[in-house]
């Protein structure tokens, strides 16, 4: 029998049990909750991962507005330079002949002054000769006639001779005030291009500062496997473009682009496979001879393939490589660009296989 009292103590206990499991209710939800927060921050850094990669590509292969006024003024400050440094040139040439003809008109007058001396002294004797011989009695008509002609031989080379050394005195006052002039203009055109070298230095290291290429490529190189990871945990086809011909993810669509255009602005013309569903990496691994579809190592395969979702083609994160319809060998002038640029663009090689580039180089 249930007495009155017992009713209430049951009553008392249930309200008690009823207040417990809604503590244990809302801790549990509470646990639930805070565990379910994982995958949803998981799920932003998908996205993040990816967009990064692109974002740091984009502005890496694009350069800022100030990096291309500075990049035009340096090409004008360039092409100054290149004037003033033909104009140096010319200068050098100018400041070489104009000594060389001073040297020239000081050796010229140096010779016609002393001809004209000697031919004064000649003179000189000849009119003295002649003077003692006139004195002489009796006369000897010979011998003063002989004298008399000395002296009118003598005289007329002196006339001759000094008028050559006066024009040698002009001839070498001419050179020294064009070696003054050639001397002046080398100075000015050197001062000039000195001006001009200190600009194109001083905006080269600010280009050089500016140019956050390598920084920003470098950055996204580090995130290439979180990319990889990040990007197969949503992956669709969707996910994917085609540049060229050749379906990328879109991530990387923007830096594939300009890999193609810049290397057929290089001459070099570029093609190949990208995506590829996992369907076809199947069929691949099938085709190649793999022991085993789904664990033999990729290098067990006739041709390297990879396990059907480990492959970066599935995720257009990759690209088989070919120029002028043959895929690309080591020796070929194709994978010698890549290997100078690739990275440039975020690609880099498996070295096993010339024509497989990926983000990861995996």
């Amino acid at each position: 029998m249930t007495t009155h009292h017992d009713s209430r103590s049951d009553q008392r206990t249930r309200v008690r049990a009823q207040r417990f499991l809604a503590v244990a209710i809302a801790a549990v939800v509470a646990a639930v909750l805070t565990v379910a927060g994982t995958p949803g921050q998981a799920s932003a850094a998908v996205a993040g991962a990816p967009q990064k990669w692109s974002s740091l590509m984009y502005h890496s292969l694009t350069p800022s507005p100030a990096y291309v006024r500075l990049r035009k003024t340096l090409a004008g400050q360039r092409a100054t330079l290149k004037t003033r440094a033909a104009q140096l040139t010319r200068g050098t040439a100018t400041h070489e002949a104009a000594q060389t003809e001073l040297t020239a008109a000081v050796t010229a007058d140096a010779t016609a002054r002393n001809r004209y001396s000697v031919a004064a002294e000649a003179l000189t004797t000849a009119k003295n000769t002649y003077a003692a011989v006139s004195l002489q009695r009796p006369r000897n008509r010979t011998v003063w006639t002989e004298a008399r002609t000395a002296v009118l031989d003598a005289a007329e080379t002196s006339k001759t001779l000094r008028a050559r050394a006066r024009q040698a005195a002009a001839a070498l006052r001419t050179a020294q005030t064009a070696a003054r002039a050639a001397t002046a203009g080398l100075d000015k055109a050197a001062a000039a291009w000195k001006v001009a070298d200190a600009r194109v230095r001083t905006n080269q290291q600010k280009l050089i500062r500016l140019d956050k290429t390598a920084e920003l490529a470098g950055q996204a190189a580090a995130l290439s496997r979180d990319v990889v990871t990040q990007a197969r945990a949503g992956f669709t086809v969707a996910d994917t473009t085609t540049v060229n011909g050749i379906t990328v993810h879109k991530n990387v669509a923007f830096a594939f682009r300009r890999m193609l255009a810049d290397a057929k602005a290089d001459g070099i013309a570029l093609s190949g496979g990208g995506f590829r569903t996992k369907q076809r990496q199947i069929e691949l691994r099938k085709i190649n001879g793999c022991p085993n579809v789904w664990t033999a190592p990729a290098s067990s395969c006739r041709v390297p393939t990879a396990i059907p979702g480990r492959s970066l083609h599935e995720l257009g994160l990759a690209v088989d490589v070919s120029s002028g319809g043959r895929t690309i060998a080591a020796d070929s002038a194709a994978f010698r660009w890549l290997v100078a640029n690739a990275r440039r663009y975020g690609f880099v090689n498996l070295p096993s296989e010339a024509w497989h580039w990926s983000i990861t180089g995996g």
